[in-house]
This record gives structure tokens, C-alpha cells and sequence, in this order.
């Protein structure tokens, strides 16, 4: 306890630990930005770039149960670390590779899964640490802030790599982030995170191993408007993986392999998502959660993903990832903020892996499913004289990259009916009213009290804990 003592703790410990994953994420940025064009200049194939991205984040999502289980029976704090660690050791294995003269694309297949099962432990440990370090007032700025140094990063990122590979190329560029991951080391050695209490929750839940895997499961399925708020996830995220794997390799075969433009458009991704996190940590969402979420998500689709798929230039291209970024802070920060408030923090780590297990399933499959899509069936398309050219080139153009335009607006419109037919579930409508708060440690002493909907009282309490 008395070492425990000289270090840091509460707020302050937060905003340290967001300072050090602020300059990791920076180093990742980078990192990600120079392999995703040298992947691109060696085989010219979005499917290359998919494929990347579905052996980094496929592990991620299969592996949460079980690193939720084990994120509730360990430590969290030293959870955090090993997953960044891991995530260090792997830059260090492609860092050797490229100085050696040795790197294949295969080879980020690897290194990325690697890191991505490891990547499994951090959502959940870092959500349900913040949920013990932090009063239930501080969620959702808290939240905001995370979503700001994502998306501050999203910045900087791209011109920096776009800048130092001028100088240092992908080498130097992997050296700093293995700096920037030594970091957020360090940052997260001098914090204290407390260990949540036991509640009713937690004891239910313990068991084996395969059974506390499966609690996060068994809890969400009791709860109808948890589950119902997963499966709009699930939806947004198929066709967001869409758009977030696609825009990369749709402008650089726009503009000829060009990666200053790339990097401008990129860039003002993450000034929209700097200034959505600068409003979400400021004004702390709206005061019913759920029209965050749902009302982000539609506005991200609208104005993001379909105005860059209109898009045939900078402006469009900038101006929609500016909007589609904006809203991500205040969308994800109010869903967080939903979950920590409803979910007692001695199973979080369990609940949250599957909560993301369900959200996210879809992606990796979808990544995979967006590269070859793109590079046999819309690319070949939507070249002059292709099958779909009649309809959509006249909108979007004709030639390298129309295909994967097309894909990235039909993402949006997809994402868009998602988030509106949300609101025709009361359930997950009226989430927040339909589920009771969890005690703090703090409020010990007040009972939970499911807050009735504006207009209806005595709305059964369905899902209640």
C-alpha cells in the first residue's frame, strides 16, 4: 500500500496515462501510414492492404472472451503494459526485417496477429480501468479525451511519416515509435489503478475460466437493450470496415501512388476528430447518451462516408473525412460512457471483450471480403466499358479507383439505415432509462434506480441487473 501510495492516482493518473498512449498512438500512426505504402507500392492490390488489416485485428476480436476473463482475474494495470509491450515487440521484428533488407508483405500478416492478440487485453483492461480511477461524472469526458488523442494522432501522423520517410525512411519511422511505446511504459509504471470492489455481478460470474469467458455473453443476452445496442454496432462496423479499409488505396489509385495528398486527406480525418474529442471532453455528450450514438452514426455516414465516396478530389475527400471523423468522438464516447455507467466494474473486463466480440466480428471478415471485392469485381466494373459504368460513372467517374468509390458511398448509405433503424427499437432507444447505474465504490450507500423514460412511467425495468 505504501507503494501504491507514491504513485500517481485518480484524474491525474488518467490524464498521464492518456498523455503516454497520446505519443504511442503518434509512433503506431506513423508506423501504420509508411507500411501501408510501401505494402501498396510492392503489390499495388487493395486485397494486400485488407489482408493486413484482418490478421491484425482478426485476432483481436476472436480472442476477447477469454482476455476478458482474464482482464477481470489480473491485475490491470500490468494487463495495459504487457499488451503494449507486445505491441513494441513486434515493430522491433519488422524493424529488423526492413534494416535487413529482408521484409515481405507476408510478413506483416505475422507480426500483425501477433500484436493483435495481445491488442485483445487492452479494450478491456483500459475501459475498466478508467471506470475504477474516475467518478461516473468524468466518463464521458474521459472518453472524449481518448477519442482525441486517436484522432490527434490521425493528425500528425500522416505528415510526420509522409515528411521523415523524406529523411529517415521506414526505418527511422519504426524506431521512433519503439520510443514512443517505451513511453507509454513508463507513463503507465508511475500510475495507480484500484482494483474494483466485489459486487452481486462478480460473484455470479466466477467460475472457471470458460465459464467466466462466457459470462460477458450470458450477461449481455439478459439484457435486450445492451444486445440490441451490439447488433447496430455489428452493422455499422461490417460496412465501416468497408469504408476505412477502402479509402486508402481508392485515393492513391485516384492520384497516381500520390502520398502528400493521401496524407493532407488523412490529416483533416484528424482535425475532425481533434475538434469532435475538444466537444465531447468539453460538453460531455448529449443528456440522453443514446441520441449520441445513434445520431453520430448517422451523421458520420451521411456526411462522411457518402460525401467521400462522391468525392472525386481533395476537397470532398477532405471535407467528408473531416465530418466522418468529427462524430466518431461523440458517438463512441457516449456508448462508453452507456457501458461504464450500466455494467459493475468488477466484470467489465469480461462484458466489454464480448461486447466487442459482437461489434466487431464482422470486421475482419469484412476487410478481407473489401480488398477482393475491389480488386475483381467494382475495379473491373467501373472501368470504361465495365458493367457498371453506365449507371455510376457519370457520379462517380470511370477507372482506377471509381470501383472502390462506389463501394465506400454504398457503405455510407448502409451505415446511415443502421443508425436510423435503431430508433425503432424501444429497447435500444430507451437503454439508458431500462437499465439501472451500477454503484460506485464511491456511492456505496445510494440504491440503483432505473430512471423512467420522459413521458412513461412505470416502463418496465426489462434488463435490469
Amino acid at each position: 500500500m505504501q507503494e501504491e501510495g507514491k504513485r500517481v492516482g485518480g484524474m491525474r493518473a488518467f490524464l498521464l496515462v492518456w498523455f503516454g498512449q497520446l505519443v504511442s498512438l503518434l509512433g503506431s500512426g506513423m508506423t501504420g501510414f509508411g507500411l501501408a505504402i510501401w505494402a501498396w507500392q510492392e503489390t499495388g492490390q487493395a486485397s494486400a492492404l485488407a489482408l493486413v488489416g484482418f490478421f491484425s485485428f482478426g485476432p483481436t476480436v476472436l480472442l476477447s472472451p477469454l482476455a476478458g476473463a482474464l482482464v477481470d482475474r489480473w491485475n490491470r494495470k500490468m494487463v495495459m503494459m504487457l499488451s503494449d509491450l507486445a505491441t513494441g515487440l513486434s515493430t522491433i521484428v519488422v524493424l529488423f526485417l526492413y534494416a535487413t533488407g529482408q521484409l515481405e508483405v507476408w510478413h506483416l500478416y505475422i507480426t500483425g496477429a501477433f500484436a493483435g492478440a495481445f491488442q485483445a487485453f487492452q479494450f478491456p483492461a483500459y475501459s475498466a480501468a478508467i471506470t475504477t480511477m474516475i467518478s461516473k461524472a468524468q466518463y464521458a469526458r474521459a472518453n472524449g479525451l481518448l477519442s482525441l488523442a486517436e484522432s490527434s494522432s490521425q493528425i500528425a501522423a500522416p505528415l510526420l511519416a509522409g515528411f521523415l520517410i523524406g529523411l529517415v525512411g521506414i526505418q527511422g519511422i519504426l524506431l521512433i515509435d519503439v520510443v514512443t511505446f517505451c513511453f507509454a511504459l513508463l507513463t503507465l509504471a508511475l500510475i495507480h489503478v484500484p482494483q474494483p470492489r466485489a459486487t452481486e455481478a462478480g460473484q455470479e460470474g466466477k467460475g472457471s475460466l470458460w465459464f467466466e469467458s462466457m459470462y460477458g455473453f450470458r450477461y449481455i443476452l439478459k439484457r435486450p437493450s445492451l444486445l440490441g445496442l451490439q447488433l447496430v454496432f455489428l452493422g455499422m462496423n461490417l460496412v465501416g470496415a468497408f469504408f476505412y479499409t477502402l479509402v486508402q488505396p481508392m485515393i492513391l489509385a485516384r492520384t497516381g501512388d500520390d502520398a502528400a495528398l493521401l496524407g493532407s486527406v488523412l490529416a483533416f480525418g484528424g482535425i475532425g476528430g481533434v475538434m469532435g474529442g475538444v466537444v465531447m471532453s468539453t460538453w460531455g455528450g448529449p443528456k440522453q447518451r443514446i441520441h449520441g450514438v445513434l445520431g453520430g452514426m448517422a451523421l458520420s455516414s451521411l456526411l462522411g462516408s457518402v460525401v467521400v465516396g462522391i468525392g472525386q478530389g481533395l476537397p470532398l475527400w477532405a471535407g467528408g473525412m473531416f465530418l466522418a471523423s468529427f462524430f466518431l468522438p461523440v458517438l463512441n464516447g457516449s456508448n462508453q460512457a452507456i457501458w461504464q455507467a450500466k455494467v459493475a466494474p468488477d466484470v467489465q473486463g469480461r462484458v466489454f471483450a464480448v461486447r466487442r466480440l459482437i461489434a466487431q466480428i464482422s470486421a475482419p471478415l469484412a476487410m478481407v471480403l473489401a480488398g477482393f471485392l475491389a480488386d475483381y469485381l467494382f475495379e473491373p466494373a467501373m472501368q470504361p466499358g465495365g458493367n457498371l459504368a453506365p449507371l455510376f460513372g457519370e457520379m462517380l467517374g470511370t477507372g482506377p479507383g471509381a470501383g472502390m468509390s462506389l463501394m465506400i458511398l454504398g457503405s455510407g448509405v448502409l451505415g446511415l439505415a443502421f443508425a436510423v433503424g435503431g430508433y425503432l427499437f424501444p429497447a435500444i432507444r430507451h437503454a439508458e432509462s431500462l437499465l439501472p447505474d451500477h454503484i460506485a465504490s464511491s456511492e456505496a450507500e445510494e440504491v440503483p434506480v432505473a430512471r423512467p423514460v420522459e413521458g412513461q412511467e412505470g416502463l418496465a425495468m426489462e434488463g435490469a441487473v
